[in-house]
């Protein structure tokens, strides 16, 4: 029993171990190719008070060509200007694509990124395309797709010629590309034609630059902050490492939602505590199993053997017993890895590469069960052999004592776990059922993209007709327009600085977001004001009108937002009026903390928002509705694509990677418990069997049952109680710690520690009365016949 405890132990601890592995790998892989440790991201820090603090991931399309002049040791910079979503039409085909850039051509040396067909020599021309393998194949199929042209719908139409077809990008990127256009394409597409000037004012491209292999990182960040390039003394330019984006920065802006350093810390340290678990128990019960094989060991050493080959024995059995669990655990990982990567959003494969890597694991774990598997052979190799004949051995309490002290710390490492388990799943909790401020259920947020070339002033004429169309609706509550909407991220706003205040005064040290929406906005979202209400049209030649938010009114030192309703703010050269002040609601979610927001009148039809109502709330219902819907908009703009994104789901989506988190936990800390458990179970039987005599006597005696199972297992329980007082306040101190990486955060509730001590009491107590039980109830003859 006690080797079958052995290798179950063991196979899981190290399956736990290489799955954990696997990801954290995965997610230390990101940007990872040859050269890309001489190339860094440029970012932006803004002053605020009196210090630079970390600004946007996205810089001026100057930044990268400036730095490369300034400074000798840049020997070459890209610059991408990113594309969220476009559709390319092909003869027939029309294909909505998402994540492409217009880049410069030093792109494909930077990023080491080989063509498979074509040349990049060719590419840096106005209206020149490479595509992806997959992309190339939706479009032209099996046919060769160098020379053709392509036209692509962006705001406006854009005719683009093949030039190359690159591999995919690997899933371990922080920006992936779907195709490349020739950074030389602004100057001729007239819906992006304002970002081909060269100019400190327009922050909305990626900058890299790629250095010297003989560079010192902190020199060069040194001398790029300490550098004015743009003239600005409020903001400046940084660097970061390109390897370290996607687990060390989280700036507005970003391309994608990136990893978090501290999630790959958390479950390494859990990797780490469920491996120690399983090699503690290994020690325990090889102890334990050692007692059993007493006989044996006299007979060896009667019979000659020294006490180096009885250590030597052991420590090979320890190796096979470790080989035979790895197998097991490799098995383990095949079958259940699919399921963890369904649960985390992963792809992680258990290849050769991986295999390869995980040879320094291996060893490490091999040379782990090797120390392991030392104390129990010195054990097994001191007994005396008198002793060990006549069956007389005694386990001392000093002994004693170090297997419970082993019991202990798996225990105070179980109740770390469940307690960290307890406070992300309410962290996670809190972030969801937390108030933001805005209504976001039953809304749904429209884009299209009209496939025709149409004058901008009947696409304005059109799109009112479409809106009161949609507002003859009977399941229509409300129809608005805007830039972008909650849990849309930074990618649709503005920022801006240097904004002048009603008293004079211009604030020239914060950032300030700013978009554009409908009037009746703030109605279809349930946007509450605190002061004024909602702008108006703009009467000819009169002043252009704003809603702010509170926070916006705070920061200009307003503490009644009353006063400065129809006071007027200058930001971009022009004097606006503010009309309200709406109530401090989360854009970003909770996650980060409220900005300063501004919002303005502007007729774009970006985001058409459509609020229904119950009618519509059943699974056919909705579908129904949004056939409608859809049918309604071909009506009115017969040559386009129509998408949709409910406006509650898609706020959810930033906590996704929290969510996956929470899961893996929850798995790792049952996996753990399980350990735990079975290394109690194996003591608590060798306990039990170590006192048969004694609990014999006992019964005789006239002790009840209840009175044995108390003597059994009062140590256990006292050592869980030892584990708690300890584990308890290192807990509080690991998860509060954690819960700092967010702006709005749950409370360390009493609770979670006393379910956590409960829990684990009851596993104790539960394991130990299994076997305790069992000696309790067992007849006094059998233990005593021989006496």
């Amino acid at each position: 029993m006690y080797s079958f405890i052995n290798i179950i132990g063991l196979s899981l601890g190290i399956a736990a171990f290489i799955i954990i592995s696997l990801y954290v790998s995965y997610e230390k892989s990101y940007d990872t190719f040859e050269g890309s440790d001489t190339v860094y991201r440029v970012y932006m820090d803004y002053m605020k008070g009196d210090k630079f603090e970390d600004g946007d991931a996205q810089t001026y399309n100057l930044s990268g060509p400036t730095l490369q002049k300034e400074f000798p040791e840049v020997i070459d910079n890209v610059r991408l200007y990113r594309l969220d979503k476009v559709t390319f039409v092909d003869k027939e085909k029309i294909i909505e694509q998402p994540n492409g850039a217009l880049v410069d051509a030093s792109y494909f040396d930077i990023f080491n990124t080989k063509l498979l067909k074509g040349n990049s020599n060719n590419f840096n021309k106005p209206n020149n395309i490479v595509l992806s393998e997959s992309l190339a194949q939706k479009l032209f199929g099996n046919e060769d797709p160098l020379s053709k042209t392509v036209s692509l719908f962006y705001g406006s139409k854009v005719l683009l010629k093949v030039v190359g077809v690159m591999p995919d990008m690997a899933e371990t990127t922080h920006m992936k590309l779907n195709y490349l256009m020739s950074f030389e394409t602004l100057e001729t597409w007239d819906a992006l034609k304002s970002q081909a000037k060269l100019n400190w004012n327009q922050n909305n491209f990626f900058s890299y630059i790629k250095v010297n292999k003989k560079i010192n990182f902190e020199d060069l960040q040194q001398k790029i902050t300490s550098t004015d390039i743009e003239n600005d003394p409020d903001e400046r330019h940084n660097i970061e490492p390109l390897t370290d984006i996607h687990l060390y920065s989280d700036k507005p802006y970003e391309a994608e939602a990136n990893g978090s350093s501290s999630r790959v810390k958390f479950l390494t340290v859990i990797a780490i505590i469920i491996l120690i678990l399983s090699w503690l128990n290994y020690v325990n019960l090889s102890t334990v199993k050692s007692l059993e094989r007493s006989r044996e060991v006299g007979i060896r050493k009667v019979a000659g053997a020294q006490r180096s080959q009885l250590i030597l024995q052991s420590l090979v059995e320890s190796v096979c017993l470790f080989f035979i669990a790895l197998i097991i655990a490799i098995i383990l990982v095949i079958i259940f890895l699919p399921i963890f990567n369904s649960f985390v959003g992963k792809s992680l494969v258990l290849g050769m590469s991986n295999i390869e890597s995980l040879i320094p694991f291996t060893g490490l774990m091999l040379l782990g069960s090797l120390l392991a598997g030392f104390y129990p052979a010195l054990v097994l190799s001191n007994f005396s052999p008198l002793k060990a004949l006549k069956g007389k051995l005694v386990t001392s309490s000093s002994k004693l004592n170090i297997r419970k002290g082993l019991i202990a710390v798996q225990f105070f490492a179980t109740i770390i776990l469940i307690v960290g388990t307890l406070v992300v799943a309410k962290q996670i909790n809190f972030l969801k059922e937390q108030p933001i401020g805005v209504e976001l259920s039953q809304v749904l947020a429209l884009k299209g993209e009209i496939l025709e070339a149409i004058p901008d002033s009947l696409i304005m004429t059109k799109s009112k007709v479409f809106e009161n169309e949609l507002k003859k609706l009977s399941y229509v509550e409300g129809v608005a327009r805007s830039k972008t909407y909650p849990g849309d991220g930074y990618d649709n706003l503005s920022s801006t600085v240097g904004i002048k205040y009603p008293n004079g005064k211009e604030n020239d040290k914060d950032v300030f977001y700013i978009y554009q929406a409908s009037p009746n906005y703030f109605d279809v979202l349930g946007i509450q004001f605190v002061a004024g209400k909602t702008y108006k049209e703009i009467p000819k030649g009169g002043l252009r009108t704003i809603v702010l938010n509170e926070k916006f009114a705070e920061q200009m030192g307003y503490s009644n937002p009353e006063d400065i309703v129809n006071k007027q703010v200058v930001f971009w050269d022009v004097s606006w009026t503010v009309t309200g002040v709406m109530k401090n609601y989360h854009h970003f979610g909770l996650k980060t903390k409220i900005e300063p927001l501004i919002v303005f009148k502007d007729e774009s039809f970006e985001n058409v928002l459509v609020k229904l109502n119950a009618s519509s709330g059943s699974v056919a219902g909705m579908q129904n509705s949004l056939e409608e819907i859809e049918t309604l908009y071909k009506s009115v703009f017969p040559n386009s694509t129509l998408n949709y994104t409910f406006l509650d789901k898609k706020f959810e989506i930033q906590y996704t990677e929290d969510k996956k988190f929470g899961i893996a936990f929850q798995i790792f800390t049952v996996l753990a418990i399980f350990i735990a458990a079975l290394g109690l179970f194996g003591l608590t039987s060798y306990m039990c069997l170590q006192r048969r005599k004694e609990i014999g006597i006992r019964k005789v005696t006239g002790a009840s049952i209840f009175q044995i199972l108390k003597l059994l297992n009062r140590d256990f329980i006292l050592l869980v109680v030892f584990a708690l007082i300890i584990a308890i306040p290192v807990a509080w101190c690991i998860m509060n710690h954690w819960l700092q990486e967010f702006a709005y955060r749950t409370e360390l509730s009493w609770w979670i520690f006393a379910i956590a001590a409960i829990t684990t009491l009851c596993i104790a107590l539960i394991t130990v009365s299994f076997q305790s039980v069992k000696a309790a109830t067992e007849n006094p003859v059998n233990s005593l016949r021989t006496e």
